[in-house]
This record gives C-alpha cells, structure tokens and sequence, in this order.
C-alpha cells in the first residue's frame, strides 16, 4: 500500500480515531491490499463531538448510548433519567473515547 494514501487517510479522519492506537493502525493499512483500503471508505465514522453534545443535552434519555449502539445502557438511562443524572454526568467524559473505540473496530474489522 502506498505511504502517502496511508497519511492521507490517517490525516483525514484522525478526530474520528483515538490517538494511541494510530501507528498500530498505520502499519495494518500499510500491509492490507488495495481492495480492502478501498473498503474503507465506505465506513461512516460516528462524530465524538456530535455524540458529546447530544450527551449533553439529550444523555439523560438514553439517546446518546443508542447512537452507539449500547441499546442495553441506553433503555437504562431512559427508563432512570439517567440512573439520577449519575450516568449522564460519566458519559459527558467518557462517550467520545467510547465512539472513537467504535470506528477503530469498525475499521479493524474491515481489514
């Protein structure tokens, strides 16, 4: 695979990607084939920033946990408004490190 597409690609959607896990991610794309990087841009990244403000002003339904697809954590926190406001105020702090760990599987699986 060629070094500058790699770049590219990590350039492009680093916000989308936590930080510790780039050079690992670097050398998988680096050693995959051409049709499986092609693969990757069909991959819809979920926006931390965008799930961070819908933690903040919807967390307490449960909306921000669906979005991630934690249904289980997300009918918690609509049926306990949020287990009290406790959950909500955790996931404030957690939820972007929680989508970014999503798309870094989406894209592990892919490859």
């Amino acid at each position: 695979m060629d070094v500058q597409r790699v770049d590219m690609f990590l350039m492009a959607n680093q916000k989308y990607l936590p930080a510790e896990k780039m050079l690992f991610l670097k050398e998988r794309l680096l050693a995959t084939d051409e049709t499986r990087f092609n693969y990757l841009s069909t991959i819809e990244f979920k926006d931390p920033t965008t799930i961070l403000l819908i933690s903040i002003f919807l967390g307490s339904l449960g909306i921000d946990r669906f979005m991630l697809g934690d249904v289980g954590m997300g009918v918690l926190k609509l049926l306990t408004a949020g287990c009290c406001g406790v959950l909500t105020i955790i996931d404030w702090f957690m939820v972007q490190n929680k989508a970014k760990e999503i798309n870094f599987n989406n894209i592990m699986m892919m490859l």
